[in-house]
């Protein structure tokens, strides 16, 4: 997460079981947060803050902040196309997408 207020790759490929981190390299507070309609089937939903779904994480955006040099960590257990956003950032752009691969 950059000051740029992008994801830097804006895209990855991992396999199943591998860690991805966001480490927050910029001075602003960001989120992590899966867009529901866009994950694969029978994907697991994700999201900075520990919510089980979008509409809570919309709801408390704070409770999900990422601060200046703090991290979170998600693996995936299902192969698919992962899109994310930040909440606060999202209409500038701030959006990425994780491809997990059996």
């Amino acid at each position: 997460m950059t000051s740029a207020q992008r994801f830097d790759p804006p895209t990855i490929t991992v396999s199943v079981g591998e860690p991805v981190v966001f480490v927050n390299e910029s001075d602003e507070a960001h989120t992590v947060t899966a867009d529901e309609n866009a994950l694969p089937e029978e994907g697991k939903y994700f999201a900075s803050g520990g919510f089980d779904d979008e509409a809570d994480a919309r709801a408390n955006p704070s409770e999900a902040f990422i601060l200046e040099g703090e991290t979170y960590s998600v693996e995936f257990d299902t192969p698919g196309r992962y899109e994310y956003f930040c909440i606060p950032h999202e209409a500038s752009g701030m959006k990425g997408s994780i491809v997990v691969e059996a």
